[in-house]
């Protein structure tokens, strides 16, 4: 077996000399004797290391047969069968990423930290939040006896600034739509913060007149929502059909698709910087601003939601009322009477 480390002398001071990458590293002594200690406890650690983790293998190997053979591309695909709808299209999507190349075909048990090192610096945010599932997957599962990357060793996920669509150009997207259905879609948008396949898979049986409310569950999690409406919305709201489908062809319509022709129509009107879901976190900030509880933020737009939390931290500006003028509105104080 080749040494790891050989020794050499130079002026008087014996260092060793890393036969893989060229590295020399003083020993700090002019004894022969001592350099030769200190030399063969490094090639020992380094040959130990390299033996434990084969005896770790046969260990493994035993208890599981198929563990020591499985790569990072089995654990991708159980956990595919998991997922359904939205959420497996975006992951047989993510998980063709080519920042992943270099995984499917490596060993769980032979995978180092440079390993996913190497994919998250070629990688993107999108690549980070993945690998970070697959890789929990795989520890939960007991298919992997350690992790790879420490917890706290991961790369911050840091997401791009959103912002929030205004009333200005929500306005220009209004008044520059020509086709009626797309029209009618932005303004429930607008009006309810849903998704945009939440909004586009809205029937009229969704609609409660008597209690003037819409409902729908949550593409993304299928919580439900019941959410209050206005006139503005009410108005909206008859001008599309009492049964089926509220907007039959954006329904029939890809999420992708229904993204482009949203951009295309802000370059129409020269707005950048936001997205069809930047709605999202309008209604957030506008529910802010009007002083709508928080709790009702989160059921709108769903707990998880990071439109409620960008919205209700600093984003949204907000002017206090008085409290005097507030408990008036709000809680009438008692009468002399009352009391």
């Amino acid at each position: 077996m080749k040494l790891q480390y050989s020794l050499f002398k130079r002026s008087g001071v014996y260092y060793c000399q890393d036969t893989t990458t060229g590295k020399q590293t003083s020993l700090r002594t002019k004894d022969e004797g001592e350099a030769a200690t200190l030399l063969s406890a490094k090639n020992e650690a380094t040959r130990q290391s390299g033996m434990n983790l084969q005896i770790a293998q046969v260990y493994l190997q035993h208890g599981d047969p198929t563990l020591a053979k499985r790569t990072w591309q089995d654990v991708m695909e159980a956990m595919a069968p998991l997922k359904s709808g939205p959420t497996l299209v975006r992951w047989n999507r993510a998980i063709r990423d080519a920042a992943f190349d270099s995984l499917h075909g490596l060993k769980l048990t032979e995978t180092t930290a440079a390993h996913f090192l190497k994919v998250l610096k070629i990688g993107t945010v999108s690549t980070n939040m993945f690998l970070r599932r697959i890789h929990n997957f795989a520890v939960d599962m007991h298919w992997l006896p350690w992790p790879v990357l420490p917890k706290r060793q991961w790369p911050r996920v840091k997401h791009g600034d959103r912002r929030a669509i205004t009333a200005d150009e929500h306005a220009r997207i209004i008044a520059r739509e020509r086709n009626p259905e797309h029209r009618a879609y932005y303004e429930l948008v607008w009006h309810v913060g849903g998704s945009q396949s939440d909004v586009a898979s809205l029937h009229g049986e969704d609609v409660d007149w008597k209690d003037r409310t819409v409902t729908f569950n949550r593409c993304k999690n299928e919580a439900p929502v019941i959410l209050s409406f206005g006139e503005e919305a009410a108005a909206l709201l008859q001008q599309l059909p009492k049964s089926g489908p509220l907007f039959p062809k954006i329904l029939r319509t890809k999420a992708n698709h229904r993204a482009k022709t949203f951009i295309r129509r802000l370059k129409s009107v020269g707005i950048t910087g936001v997205s069809l879901h930047s709605y999202r976190y309008s209604w957030a900030e506008r529910a802010r601003a009007a002083g709508m509880p928080e709790r009702f933020a989160q059921q709108a737009l769903g707990h998880g939601s990071k439109a409620v939390s960008r919205a209700y931290s600093k984003k949204a500006i907000v002017k206090v009322p008085a409290l005097e003028e507030y408990e008036k509105k709000i809680i009438p104080m008692p009468t002399a009477a009352a009391a």
